[in-house]
């Protein structure tokens, strides 16, 4: 079997790095049954931090395609990747393609194989914001629609697509669990301190990228008054997008001392970010389930998560970009003593499992 796997941005590389090991791990225990993986990296994320240094920290085979499209609109960007990995498709001709999550690479990928009648696997499919000015979303909910099998990390993405009518669709729904839940188990031993951070411990770890609330001056503004109050208590540790740190100084926002901001950082040091602070702020959505799979509770500043089994948990909190609101969900949780002991996201097998399902299929 050949597949060809699609990634393009900081979470698909993690992801892909889960499911690349355990078809390592089935090709060296059944030779006669093998699997030959290609790797397409559309370019989506470019710079060195925020691409590169995940394969070589975590093993991931090495890209065999780099297509370079990046610093395009979403329309421009989008068809530059369909053309491209239609390109590869045609020559590799692969049983499947293999795409994660909700960006751009995830539905040029699915849309460039399913016009060549090629199968397509989406890895976390199911999830919904139910906020169609959203980019994932728009993303996400396309790939689910014209793909053959759908890889659903939470039985509550099970239940999206049953609700949309997916029993009516050809398409196979497995509840596989959550790759990054396995990612999180097999690579926590080999996390690390990041060089720019002197802190050991009692800091909080903050990521801000989404483009609803760093192109919006007031939202942007709101968040780091929130951080400004918070970091009287406790420092906050934030690995900013390059594209983030543009904004706060086109606005003019000049964050104190106690607002450290580094350079993105690496799969590994962001474990370490992880294991030893004590709440995550952020907009992002993997974030949200990393802190839960490190007993951390999490402030969301959204107006909606795709992660809502975490919300009714009471282990995350969706707040949006309301000072008030950020500044007092951190002092009821400092307050609180918060059960993260519920299972959510599998076992930590869901590579395997996903590997073992495309040979049956």
């Amino acid at each position: 079997m050949k597949i060809i796997t699609i990634v393009g941005a900081r979470p698909q590389f993690v992801k892909a790095a889960v499911v690349s090991r355990a078809i390592e791990e089935l090709n060296h225990k059944n030779p006669n049954d093998t699997i030959d993986e290609l790797i397409v990296h559309t370019g989506q994320h470019f710079d060195a931090n925020m691409s590169d240094v995940f394969f070589e920290q975590m093993n991931i085979p090495k890209p065999h395609y780099r297509l370079e499209i990046n610093s395009l609109t979403h329309g421009a960007m989008t068809g530059r990747m369909i053309e491209k990995i239609e390109e590869v498709l045609l020559k590799e001709r692969p049983d499947w393609v293999l795409v994660y999550g909700d960006t751009n690479s995830t539905i040029a990928g699915a849309l460039a194989a399913k016009k060549l009648h090629i199968k397509v696997a989406h890895v976390e499919a199911g999830l919904r914001s139910f906020n169609m000015r959203m980019p994932e979303e728009i993303n996400r909910i396309l790939t689910d629609r014209i793909s053959d099998i759908l890889f659903c990390p939470t039985q509550t993405a099970i239940t999206n697509l049953k609700n949309e009518g997916y029993g009516g669709i050809k398409a196979k729904q497995v509840l596989s669990g959550d790759v990054m839940y396995d990612a999180a188990l097999y690579y926590t031993e080999r996390s690390e301190k990041p060089a720019s951070v002197e802190v050991d411990t009692d800091f909080i770890l903050s990521t801000i990228h989404r483009q609803e609330n760093t192109d919006d001056e007031s939202k942007l503004r709101s968040i780091f008054d929130a951080f400004e109050e918070i970091s009287a208590s406790q420092k906050v540790i934030l690995p900013l997008h390059p594209r983030t740190t543009k904004k706060l100084k086109g606005f003019g926002i000049e964050p104190s001392k106690n607002i450290q901001i580094i350079e993105p950082v690496g799969y590994f040091e962001m474990i370490w970010l992880l294991s030893n602070c004590s709440c995550v702020i952020t907009d992002s959505g993997g974030l949200q389930k990393e802190a839960f799979f490190f007993d951390k509770p999490c402030i969301t500043v959204r107006e909606e998560t795709e992660w809502v089994e975490l919300i009714h948990n009471k282990v995350n909190f969706l707040v949006g970009t309301d000072k008030s609101k950020i500044v007092d969900t951190f002092k009821h949780i400092a307050d609180t003593n918060i059960n993260f002991s519920m299972n959510l996201y599998g076992t930590g097998n869901s590579g395997e499992l996903i590997v073992k399902e495309l040979l049956k299929a």
